[in-house]
């Protein structure tokens, strides 16, 4: 059975498995890059417009970008540019999570150890078998699964609960990407959890400032700033292809832990030629028994901006947001550049089933903001002309890693996506939406069905819509 914490083997034998944030270099490129002239503000922005991941010098040109008009012109970018390469959809998924037992103290976070208003609970088989099936009875097919930091929660586990999840299946509904946000694991814990099947594996280092880090992170295996960060390096070795790195914003100042994160996406990209699939940029929220210092808190001025920023960075790389953030600030920052959402989300132990109408705070993370249901973020998303989407063909047909960049890249992947997500918004719309939004939902798609100039390819589209509309699932390019 494979340990959660084993680092000083990996530290001793592969020596690529290290720290690679240098703050003094971060600190000196934003220092330097400070009060950029519009000119220069422009010519990053027309670089990233030709699909070109932005280097660190040219990211804190934007990030030290104040002027308001300036400001509006990146905005305006990123919304052209996602444009360009994700089209019209947006991802949906749910948290579930599994259990928030946890040997760590983080000063942030309602699951720490020390909190003792927290009611500790870990799902049994059949709990979490009923969650899946609440979940697909609502239209969900993509999850991810929230473990806390502790020794029953091993590879072992996460591998079994992943099986659980794939297992159930209720009516038309089945659960056909399963993610994972746990810890990191050694090398063979990671190829124990690739054999289940997953998708992303997620690790967020939470701050990329080791001072920052040591001070909210008390004790506990989390307290290690260097296992942490080399953690996705194991799950590369292990096998897994597919990543996702994030920050916590509010720890520590934005335009750093921004830097840190594509910081790590260079490193991947140096080190196996190829990118995280994706970024996470929760701002910090209350929680069970937290106080949180308020120095760093991100404003919405600047989260709008540095969202912005990020999609210019990185024009292939998802950028995911969830429901810690209110609905209007989730509504304004999915047109500058955010790819994938979370819809009815509970993040509370047990919730999907729960008949309570509030839910516990000593019962979850940290506290959401967005409390719509799946369909009202649907109707929201479709009456805006977003195509939601509920896709898993890149993960089954292996466009994962490399491969995903080889079609991702050149902007192939739009041919893919955009078709896809009209399949699966199909399937919603037959099986789970009330008649409003089924109307508004059929109304979009034929809406983009007559912007399709390729008409041997919309042939192939409209055959498959109308094998949905006869009863038949899961069909995608």
């Amino acid at each position: 059975m494979s340990m959660i914490y084993h680092p000083q083997k990996y530290r001793i034998e592969d020596k690529s498995m290290q720290n690679f944030i240098d703050e003094e270099e971060i600190n000196e490129i934003l220092q330097k890059n400070e009060n950029p002239s519009r000119e220069r503000v422009r010519e990053v922005i027309e670089r990233s417009l030709k699909k070109n991941r932005l280097s660190l010098e040219e990211t804190a040109v934007l990030i030290n970008a104040n002027d308001p008009e300036l400001i509006q012109e990146i905005k305006n970018a990123a919304k052209e540019l996602k444009e360009r390469v994700y089209g019209k959809r947006i991802v949906l998924f749910a948290p579930l999570y599994i259990g928030n037992l946890c040997v760590n103290n983080c000063t942030y976070c309602g699951f720490r150890n020390d909190n003792k208003d927290q009611k500790r609970t870990t799902l049994t088989e059949q709990d979490l078998k009923d969650q899946v099936k609440a979940l697909e009875d609502n239209g969900h097919k993509r999850l991810i699964l929230v473990y806390g930091e502790h020794p029953k929660y091993n590879a072992k586990f996460i591998a079994d609960s992943v099986r659980t999840v794939y297992s159930v299946k209720h009516k038309n509904g089945e659960i056909r990407r399963v993610n994972i946000n746990a810890a990191p694991l050694d090398v063979e814990g990671f190829k124990t959890v690739k054999e289940a099947g997953i998708g992303t594996y997620q690790i967020f280092q939470e701050t990329y400032h080791k001072e920052t880090y040591l001070k909210v992170h008390k004790s506990g295996v989390k307290r290690d700033y260097d296992w942490r960060i080399s953690g996705l390096d194991r799950a590369m070795e292990g096998g897994i292809d597919d990543l996702g790195i994030g920050a916590l914003l509010g720890l520590y100042d934005w335009r750093f832990e921004v830097m840190g994160l594509l910081r790590h996406v260079n490193h991947f990209e140096a080190v196996y030629n190829v990118g995280p699939h994706t970024i996470s940029f929760p701002r910090l929220q209350m929680a069970s028994g937290v106080n949180a210092d308020k120095k760093w808190m991100v404003s919405d001025e600047d989260f709008t901006k540095l969202v912005a920023i990020l999609r210019l960075a990185v024009p292939y790389t998802g950028l995911i947001l969830t429901a810690r953030e209110p609905a209007a600030i989730r509504d304004e920052v999915l047109q500058y550049g955010v790819s994938q959402i979370d819809g009815g989300t509970n993040i509370e132990l047990g919730g999907y089933t729960s008949i309570e109408e509030q839910q516990d705070l000593d019962q979850e993370q940290f506290e959401i903001c967005d409390d719509r249901s799946l369909n009202e973020v649907m109707e929201e998303l479709v009456s805006n002309g977003y195509i939601p989407s509920f896709c898993t063909a890149c993960y089954r047909l292996d466009r994962t890693g490399e491969h995903f960049m080889e079609f991702s890249v050149p902007g192939f992947i739009k041919r893919f996506c955009q078709p896809n997500a009209m399949l699966t918004l199909a399937e919603y719309l037959e099986d789970y939406a009330p008649e409003e939004t089924k109307k508004k939902g059929y109304d979009l798609i034929e809406k983009e069905l007559a912007n399709y100039e390729d008409e041997r390819f919309k042939e192939k589209l409209v055959d498959r819509l109308e094998k949905i509309k006869e009863g038949q699932r899961d069909l995608y390019f």
